[in-house]
């Protein structure tokens, strides 16, 4: 049994590295903005 989870984990990584290769890498999720602090008193005058 543990020689085919073996066979079938070298399935699904070769099978993700042929999938990458077709459609580029995954997606990854767009990192959170950080708000900056601004100093807004010059244009209240």
């Amino acid at each position: 049994m543990d020689y085919i989870d073996k066979v079938l984990e070298k399935l699904k990584e070769w099978a993700r590295k042929l999938i990458e290769a077709l459609l580029g890498p995954e997606a990854e999720a767009e990192p959170e903005l950080i708000p900056i602090p601004v100093n807004d008193r010059s244009r209240r005058r």
